[in-house]
């Protein structure tokens, strides 16, 4: 039975922010709509409307926080908003709507869904508002895994620099670096002047603002800092580090404005010789490990030390920079230490070829059957987008004759161009769904099957490309590193500890004699299936 309400007032509060934690939450407009008829139904009486298109993932909302202050003035005892994350993604603001409706400064928040009052369990609430804020350090966590994973790739993952741009027909997150046609020729002209040597920065950018109307992609001039930042930036010659003051440093995959040596050069006019230039990467895990004690980067040291008889022997160590706490009670461990202690870690995930042919094998079933649903989906959603573009079209039919005037044409257009978009990015995400889950579960596969034996053979790049593919989170303490590793080979780790069990019963595999025994051990586990298809659900979400 419901409670019987009393006579109390209410704010209507709605938010939407651009950021894709909103992607699919229903617009401000819509949210008003929907929330003032609820509210009609249900005799609230709403005494005003606020919204605001901010994320709310941290505090700070002018509009939320002002409303906050007029309810703890008296000015309303109520909300109404679609859900509880409408009011709160980040537990600073979620912890005030909690604490002012247990002291009953708030009596009543209704959403679309229910209502929440001051003698309620309070579980139910915390739960949604943590579901809310989890949510959002989800988002950050895999926005930071992503735009690694596009650095690692060879593409600069943020706003390209001037005379650059990101690809506008690829989509969100897949758009490499090119040349920008119209600036791109110029800003290589402006180096062309710096390396006659005969002008300062300043002038060549008063050149190139005056005399060939250079200017930055938003239509305006370029900042006397901005042409320093040109000269010193070695993304020009090709390389790039990521994120900022990291040091770690990547290969770009870009074309190319000046060369390395041109780099050189200008470096020296400048009078910094040497000082911008990054320093490529003798030691293969610098950049990548924290210390666990005080959490400053963990750095490297060569040592040489030369015996009597004339033998030189070169050392490695890691250890704390100690740039966060001084007083750092963490010792040296050598590389070769180190790098054994990663390979036990890649040995545990280690899988053999029969069972990595097994995997592949039901994955791409699961793949085919995906694919003959893939057809009735994309069907359906073909219709929805035909049916949208023909409403266009009948939308610019009725401006042309006169029945529909300027004001409702632009609604119009603008609603039903979001939707076409939207149906746009339906219809291309259905269509490569299925073959981009089952590229990622192959490549995590492959790696689990050779990343140890590549780790013990390879070079320094190859080894710090293992270990970032590995995971995150990387912490050397007591000399012991740990790693947060990738969900995927958490799973594949699971399954190859069964398989090692399953194969020291039996005789090792002899050119291929037992394979299909093996098979068939393989499908009987009961473990491996089910593991395996968390594996599949794994990268469908990722």
């Amino acid at each position: 039975m419901e409670k019987q309400l009393p006579k109390i007032k209410y704010f209507l509060y709605a938010r939407k922010s651009s950021e894709s934690e909103d992607r699919q939450v229903a617009s401000v407009d819509s949210q008003i709509k929907v929330l003032t008829s609820l509210a009609k139904e249900r005799e609230l009486k709403i005494i005003d409307i606020l919204s605001e298109s901010q994320s709310a993932k941290a505090p700070g909302r002018p509009i939320f926080n002002k409303m906050i202050e007029r309810i703890n003035n008296g000015g309303a005892q109520g909300i109404i908003c679609w859900k509880l994350d409408r009011l709160a993604r980040n537990p600073v603001d979620g912890g005030t709507i909690q604490w002012m409706l247990q002291r009953g400064i708030i009596k009543h928040i209704q959403t679309y869904e229910r209502s929440h009052f001051p003698t309620d369990n309070v579980l139910m609430m915390s739960v949604e508002l943590g579901m809310a804020n989890q949510f959002i350090l989800d988002l950050i966590q895999n926005t930071k895994r992503g735009l690694k994973s596009k650095a690692e790739r060879g593409w600069y993952p943020t706003f390209a620099t001037i005379g650059y741009m990101h690809n506008p027909l690829k989509r969100k997150g897949e758009k490499e670096i090119i040349k920008d046609p119209e600036r791109f020729d110029l800003v290589r002209k402006m180096f062309d002047l710096m390396l006659a040597g005969n002008y300062t920065p300043p002038k060549i950018l008063e050149i190139a603002a005056n005399a060939w109307g250079l200017r930055n992609r938003l239509g305006g001039k370029i900042a006397r800092s901005t042409i320093y930042r040109i000269f010193t930036d070695p993304f020009y010659y090709g390389m790039f580090e990521y994120p900022k003051s990291s040091g770690n440093w990547y290969q770009g995959k870009h074309e190319t404005m000046i060369t390395e040596e041109e780099y050189d050069r200008i470096q020296i006019l400048l009078g910094r010789k040497g000082n911008p230039r990054h320093k490529k990467h003798l030691f293969p895990f610098v950049g990548m490990i924290r210390c666990g004690e005080c959490g400053a980067m963990v750095t490297a040291e060569e040592k040489i030390k030369r015996q009597k008889n004339g033998n030189i022997h070169q050392y490695i160590y890691y250890h704390c920079t100690k740039r966060k706490g001084p007083n750092c009670t963490q010792e040296y461990i050598g590389q070769k230490e180190l790098e054994k202690q990663i390979v036990e870690i890649l040995k545990g995930m280690e899988i053999p070829k029969e069972f990595y042919e097994w995997a592949m094998k039901n994955l791409r079933l699961e793949s085919e059957k995906e694919t003959q649903d893939r057809g009735k989906i994309l069907t359906n959603q073909q219709k929805l987008y035909n049916s949208c573009v023909k409403e266009i079209d009948g939308i610019i039919s009725m401006r042309a004759k006169g029945e529909l005037d300027e004001e409702n044409y632009k609604r119009k257009m603008s609603n039903l161009s979001k939707e076409k978009a939207r149906l746009h990015e339906l219809l291309t995400d259905t269509d490569n769904r299925v073959d981009r889950w089952i590229d990622k579960a192959e490549q995590v596969f492959v790696f689990a099957r050779d990343a140890k034996t590549k780790f013990e053979t390879g070079t320094l790049e190859e080894k710090r490309i293992i270990l970032s593919n590995l995971g995150s989170n990387l912490i050397l303490k007591d000399k012991i590193i740990s790693i947060l590793i990738q969900k995927p080979l958490l799973l594949i780790e699971g399954m190859a500890k069964e398989v090692r069990a399953l194969h020291s019963k039996f005789e090792p595999v002899k050119k291929g004699q037992n394979k299909a025994n093996f098979d068939e051990i393989y499908s009987k586990s009961p473990m491996l299936l089910p593991r395996l298809d968390d594996v599949r659900t794994c990268f469908i979400l990722l």
